[in-house]
């Protein structure tokens, strides 16, 4: 039975899956391509990855659709296929975890600036968005993630525009980093004003994913600004460490065993949905599971 991630029992914490891009590079995604058009090119590869995290414990997880607006699938020139690859990527998913589990839409950024600062209209943007949602949902998602976001304005209009798709849930995901005056996105935003604008915005849940330099404690305190701001659901998903490029592409050194050992601070400081981003593997979340389990947390 689906975990209900809107009314998380209390005490408790759901798993999520992990990063997807570098496990489709273990399978032979070359560095650089866009791992979204493996879900037609090649979905048993996509299908796996979802079936590890899965097996791993994770009873949430998230489609290969991260890039796979029509600004970003232009540039590979598959603007055509928006649908295609976005309802294929929730079927996949969908197909692999059963009714056993939630299956969220992954939207990331679209790919530039908005105006001013760019030359995006936010009208072009939230069309892009909303075309993508509605796709994921037609796929089989149970709602939306706006992940990896540093700008407040564009995680705004991807909220809404996942809201406006019809979304049963939507969550929203900042992503940010560590400076003098404190944890902010690349664009300035705290993680309070972060906070406000996306429940302003209709997210159901809020978090943050990713980041640079950013330690377990890090995530912690992160958590703790946001749930400061609200009672509704929080969900934080670390990277495996600070990224090292190699002769054979980037890669993230943390252990799974190093990150499951810190993983209850994420808990003890308010999140509700703990999973990985960049460089997190099957391998850490059945250690993040182990861990949870035998603390007596686990949802």
């Amino acid at each position: 039975m689906k975990p209900d991630i809107l009314n998380p029992p209390s005490g408790k914490v759901l798993l999520a899956d992990g990063a997807i891009g570098t496990e489709l590079q273990k399978r032979g995604l070359d560095l650089g391509s866009i791992g979204e058009s493996w879900n037609v090119e090649k979905p048993e590869a996509v299908q796996s990855v979802h079936r590890d995290y899965f097996e791993a414990g994770a009873r949430l997880v998230t489609t290969n659709s991260f890039r796979a607006n029509r600004f970003s699938l232009a540039h590979h020139h598959l603007d055509s296929r928006v649908q295609e690859l976005n309802r294929q990527a929730a079927a996949l998913a969908r197909a692999a975890v059963g009714e056993d589990a939630i299956v969220l839409g992954s939207v990331g950024p679209f790919g530039d600036f908005l105006t001013p600062l760019g030359a995006t209209d936010p009208a072009d943007a939230k069309a892009w968005f909303l075309e993508q949602a509605r796709a994921l949902l037609e796929g089989g998602a149970d709602g939306i993630v706006v992940e990896t976001m540093a700008a407040l304005d564009e995680a705004e209009i991807a909220i809404r525009a996942a809201r406006e798709a019809g979304a049963p849930i939507v969550v929203g995901l900042m992503t940010f980093n560590k400076s003098k005056s404190g944890y902010r996105t690349m664009m300035g935003a705290t993680p309070q004003q972060c906070a406000q604008a996306m429940l302003d915005a209709g997210a159901d849940i809020i978090g943050s994913n990713c980041g640079v330099e950013l330690s377990i404690q890090d995530y912690a305190e992160i958590v703790r600004q946001l749930r400061s701001c609200t009672t509704k659901p929080i969900e934080i998903r670390p990277n495996a460490g600070q990224p090292e490029l190699t002769e054979t592409g980037v890669v993230y050194k943390q252990a799974a065993e190093i990150m499951a050992q810190e993983v209850i601070e994420l808990f003890a400081a308010g999140a509700n949905i703990i999973g990985g981003c960049c460089g997190t593997t099957p391998e850490h979340i059945r250690h993040f599971h182990s861990r949870l389990a035998g603390a007596g947390i686990l949802a």
